[in-house]
């Protein structure tokens, strides 16, 4: 495994993660798959001939057992880690909810990036790709905790691009528009379907886990002084946040 290129995708249990995990395995990479649950990485480590690893990003502790087992060095880390929780008006929000949003988009993509740093740095040619969004380039109601978070991801992006000017890694952002997988919206809605299925209805052909999958797997095969700044990906459907073509 020491010889091989190794990549981290935090979030890899699901979606977008999962499919990530796949296509950087089909390219090469031993892949570390991060996430909470620890049945699925498992079952995906087994599948790709990964390395699960049981993880919180927004526990310290927890990260720091994933840089352990990382080891000295890095060649691709994938901040996927992310979520959406609720849809309530600023007038409504729910404190938690927020806090949720916050810790995971913001603290969890910093605490990550932050221990493994040092090992992307080692690799001589590290990659970052941070799982952003269109959240976090325009506003909508009923978004404002999730468009908050996710417009720090993209500054932290933005900032971590400044001060690693004179290191060997790259820092890049790919921003999706709506993206159809088995969990997001079903997360945000808190586990009612059809709230969930009326995100997408009439939406013949949104986005899928592994359209982004493939974007990043482009953006970290770039040779390694080809930084992709940020890449925004939308389904032809969705000509803005607001503007959505659908059948019907």
């Amino acid at each position: 495994m020491s010889s091989s290129r190794t990549a981290v995708v935090t979030g890899a249990s699901s979606g977008i993660g999962a499919a990530t995990a796949r296509r950087l395995a089909a390219e090469g990479f031993h892949v570390f798959c991060a996430a909470r649950r620890a049945d699925r990485i498992e079952e995906l480590a087994d599948e790709i001939g990964g390395t699960p690893v049981a993880c919180d990003v927004t526990s310290e502790s927890s990260v720091a057992a994933l840089a352990a087992a990382v080891g000295d060095r890095l060649d691709v880390l994938v901040n996927n880690a992310g979520g959406a929780f609720g849809s309530a008006p600023v007038a409504a929000a729910d404190t938690d909810d927020w806090r949720r949003m916050y810790e995971v988009n913001v603290i969890g993509l910093m605490q990550v990036t932050r221990a493994l740093l040092p090992a992307l740095v080692a690799s001589g040619a590290g990659a970052i790709v941070n799982v952003g969004s269109t959240a976090g380039r325009i506003a909508y109601e009923g978004g404002a905790g999730y468009t908050a978070a996710k417009h720090g991801t993209k500054v932290v992006t933005e900032t971590l691009r400044l001060e690693l000017w004179d290191q060997p890694v790259r820092v890049m952002e790919v921003a999706p528009g709506m993206v159809k997988t088995d969990e997001f919206a079903l997360v945000r809605f808190e586990g009612d379907r059809a709230k969930a299925e009326a995100v997408y209805a009439g939406v013949a052909e949104p986005l899928v886990a592994e359209d982004v999958a493939d974007a990043i797997g482009w953006m970290v095969t770039r040779p390694p002084h080809v930084n992709i700044d940020e890449l925004v990906i939308k389904p032809r459907a969705q000509a803005a946040q607001h503007k959505i073509f659908r059948e019907g």
